[in-house]
């Protein structure tokens, strides 16, 4: 069915960038290192009154927090000898509609890296040289797709992370739970808007680096292929293939 075929190569070509980001943006989730490098660029512990070692501790059950099937995060750290709770309630529940969103980038990066693998292999159980130009073809419109993406998000970056960070909650978050006082809570004082930032810019280069990969691959085998075929023997004609000689 040729219809569905193009279908196939239509949910390709937007999984492939989607799995990208997804995939970056798991991993620096998921990144100890990342958010204890973070504090010590932001200062956290002297913002917060946290000492680093307790800071980086709850960085590991932050991350716990994300994948396993805990509904409340519940960090307790000590400070000046004292047992205190690191988060208030609203920070709680913000926290779980973070988590709430956690998932749903992890699930999405999953059904999106499935796809492009059966995809992919599917080509490659296809026998002949077609499918895997048109995977080499399908792959660089799907890398122009995210690039397309990730140059509008970073447009509106640069022109005002903050008003677009901003959007970014309002859209995602259906109250008003993460509008926090950096005077008091201490999530925001862990986390401030400089760290997202990085992130943010972090993100978009480890994307556009993997799409570059991506873009190198696909035309370098569009290229070997129109050599190939361009350098190729003429096919003998019938006569010749037939042993058949002209007369002298």
């Amino acid at each position: 069915m040729p219809w569905l075929s193009r279908l196939a190569g239509a949910c390709f070509v937007l999984a492939l960038p989607i799995m990208l980001v997804t995939t970056n943006v798991r991993f620096l989730a998921g990144d100890v290192r990342f958010y204890e490098r973070g504090f010590r660029d932001h200062d956290a512990a002297r913002v917060t009154g946290v000492p680093l070692p307790e800071l980086d501790r709850s960085a590991a059950q932050i991350v716990d927090y994300f994948e396993n099937d805990t509904s409340t995060l519940r960090i307790v750290v000590d400070r000046d000898g004292q047992e205190t709770s690191l988060f208030n309630a609203r920070e709680t529940e913000h926290m779980k509609d973070v988590k709430w969103l956690m998932q749903l980038v992890f699930r999405t990066n999953e059904v999106t890296l499935a796809y492009v693998l059966a995809f992919v292999t599917a080509v490659f159980l296809w026998s002949g040289e077609r499918p895997l130009r048109h995977l080499a073809a399908l792959s660089l419109a799907g890398i122009g797709v995210g690039v397309l993406a990730v140059g509008v998000v970073g447009a509106f970056t640069l022109t005002g992370f903050d008003s677009t960070w901003t959007r970014f909650h309002e859209i995602v978050f259906r109250n008003d739970l993460w509008q926090l006082n950096p005077a008091t809570d201490r999530l925001i004082q862990m986390f401030p808007e400089s760290f997202w930032q990085d992130m943010t810019y972090l993100l978009g280069a480890l994307t556009l680096a993997e799409a570059l990969a991506v873009v190198i691959a696909a035309v370098s085998y569009l290229a070997f292929a129109r050599n190939r075929a361009g350098g190729a023997v003429p096919a003998p004609s019938s006569a010749v293939a037939s042993g058949i000689r002209p007369a002298r």
